[in-house]
């Protein structure tokens, strides 16, 4: 066989400039509109139709099912979608993938490939690159991975071995052309395996396109092989859930079990649609898909290099009527599979969206809860997982609701303290109690680590300058929610130390400590509620800072109060040492949770 290890290693290398393009082009966009998508998806789900429609327009938006998937995803493990509401989303989803074989198909193959303008458009995304503006920025990133997309195509076709001189690549293919139902099932595998490795839908598509117009495949060959990348896109999705929650496992689920029983139904209509797709462009140009394969056949293999080689004007008429053919052939191939492709997920969304009940009851029933109550002192995230890949502006959102479960935690611990606080130091709860909070503290200890640390990745991705600041905000709170907790965990460890010394505070000490804790407890309530409103109005940020004054002036009050206590005797002074030190972690306390406060965007009137 003429094709030695340099050839493959230029195939290797034009599939990742192919791939290199769609990432580019497909982070561009989701910069441009990252704070629209992240509305689009929360807003518009409320029905399964909204949520199908909503799954189209992202996809179509972000060029790559596995990106609106891995944020679906991401969504229902922040509990911003529901199971159903994803499941349709998924939907549209795979509705939308299709668009980017329509654009491989109407751009790179054929008489005109965008590809011949790949240098120009990058001419003129190089000014937009170093644009001081974030939007140019970004669009010039968008236009520079659109050319990068169709340079790698042209590469891509470059480098596959061509019939005509690796005859043999033919007689392989064609031991598993002729089998029936077995042939579809044999290169339906090969679409899944080849996506699976690649990890991208579209540049299966693409390699699959190629194979077909260079006659590697028959028509209906590379339809089974476009079923098996649908069910190969799957394992995106299915990884990005393996960190996550319950829920976004059985989101993960939903989409491969949709796809899986898409793909199939379509097994038994299979001849039907591949015909219909073959007639329906066949009406529309003047050659049949199904005919490539043919068409390449009786060409010699001078004839090919000639017709694919040279240009039009450098040909003999009848070579020159016979590169037209070809490029004829190519486009309606390339149109045929394409058709294909949309018509085989229309209709199996047509026909599922239906069933969207009996996917999440059987979601629910395969995927159960493991056995048994979980204890709250295992260290579980929520909603992020740093094993998934960010979303880049969505990650936002999830960070948000972690934060959440963060001070739900600081709280629960602080109530561990109120309740040793009102305890006999002789009692055994007490210890145990104080083991929990110290184990909470840790807990809070990794939470502040893994949160940062994600949203440092975030951070690291393109993100507008409005969610670049946004990050920095979640970051500050983070430490402070942990400064809390350490508070907390400091309050614990006097009373703690307390107990050892034998010291059994008077009736007024715990009457003054619990006067404060109400104040504590009065803003944590409120930090909470303005966390989860992500916002805070000048008269609700005055009215923070009037709790905390609170704080402080109750502090300073128990602090004089505690001098003329022991002039007068009224307690020993190692009973003073203690109280003071809690009353003054308390206030410390307070201080951070008003700098939690500080880090919510104002809203003005």
């Amino acid at each position: 066989m003429d094709y030695g290890f340099f050839d493959l290693l230029k195939l290797v290398g034009s599939l990742a400039l192919f791939l290199y393009g769609m990432k580019i082009m497909s982070e561009g966009l989701q910069k441009l509109a990252g704070n629209k998508l992240r509305g689009i998806l929360s807003s518009m789900t409320k029905n399964r139709m909204m949520g199908v429609l909503t799954g189209i327009l992202i996809t179509a938006l972000v060029q790559s099912s596995s990106a609106t998937t891995v944020m679906v995803v991401s969504f229902v493990n922040a509990g911003l979608l529901s199971l159903i509401q994803s499941i349709g989303v998924i939907m549209g989803a795979n509705i939308g993938t299709t668009v980017t074989a329509w654009m491989i198909s109407l751009f790179g193959f054929g008489k005109f490939s965008i590809s011949t303008l790949s240098i120009p458009l990058m001419g003129i995304a190089l000014p937009l690159i170093f644009s001081s503006k974030s939007k140019n920025k970004s669009l010039g990133e968008f236009i520079f991975g659109f050319a990068f997309l169709f340079m790698g195509l042209d590469f891509l076709k470059g480098a596959m071995p061509d019939l005509q001189n690796n005859p043999e690549v033919l007689s392989f293919v064609q031991n598993f052309t002729d089998m029936g139902i077995f042939s579809t099932l044999f290169f339906l595998l090969i679409g899944t395996v080849l996506t699976i490795i690649v990890q991208s839908s579209s540049a299966t598509v693409a390699i699959t396109l190629i194979m077909a117009v260079q006659g590697w495949i028959d028509f209906s060959s590379a339809a089974a092989m476009i079923m098996g990348e649908n069910i190969g896109t799957t394992i995106t999705a299915n990884l990005a859930a393996i960190p996550a929650n319950i829920s976004a496992k059985r989101t993960a689920f939903a989409h491969f079990m949709f796809n899986v029983m898409g793909v199939i139904w379509m097994l038994f209509v299979f001849k039907y649609f591949v015909n219909m797709a073959d007639t329906i462009v066949s009406n529309f140009a003047s050659t049949n898909p199904s005919g490539m394969t043919s068409f390449i056949h009786s060409l010699t293999p001078e004839q090919y290099n000639q017709i694919t080689t040279l240009p039009k004007s450098d040909l003999s008429p009848a070579l020159a009527s016979l590169q037209d053919t070809y490029y004829s052939y190519q486009s309606a191939t390339s149109y045929g599979l394409s058709l294909f492709h949309t018509l085989f997920n229309i209709c199996n969304v047509a026909m599922m969206i239906w069933f969207v009940r009996l996917y999440e009851k059987i979601c629910l029933t395969v995927i159960r809860p493991r056995g048994g109550d979980e204890e709250d002192e295992e260290f579980i995230l929520q909603y992020i997982s740093t094993g998934m890949a960010p979303t880049n502006e969505l990650s936002i959102l999830q960070a948000e609701k972690e934060v959440e479960v963060y001070t739900n935690r600081v709280r629960k611990m602080f109530g561990f303290v109120k309740k040793m606080t009102n305890m006999k130091h002789t009692e055994k709860k007490f210890l145990k109690l104080y083991k929990r909070t110290e184990k909470y503290e840790d807990i809070c200890d990794q939470m502040e680590v893994e949160i940062g640390s994600y949203l440092s990745k975030v951070a690291e991705g393109r993100l507008s300058s409005q969610s670049k600041e946004r990050v920095r905000d979640i970051l500050r709170a983070v430490t402070e929610i942990e400064s809390i907790a350490d508070s907390g965990c400091n309050i614990a460890r006097h009373l703690n130390r307390k107990m050892e010394a034998n010291v059994v505070f008077e009736k007024s000490i715990i009457a003054n400590i619990n006067s404060m804790y109400e104040l504590l407890d009065k803003a944590h309530e409120n930090m909470q509620a303005l966390l989860r409103k992500q916002s805070i109005t000048e008269s609700e940020l005055l009215e923070s800072k009037h709790i905390e004054h609170e704080i402080n002036e109750m502090r300073n009050k128990l602090k004089r109060e505690n001098v003329e206590n022991l002039n007068q005797k009224l307690y020993s002074y190692q009973n003073g040492v203690f109280y003071i030190d809690i009353i003054s972690e308390c206030e410390r306390m307070g201080d951070y949770i008003m700098n939690v406060i500080e880090t919510i965007e104002v809203k003005h009137n």
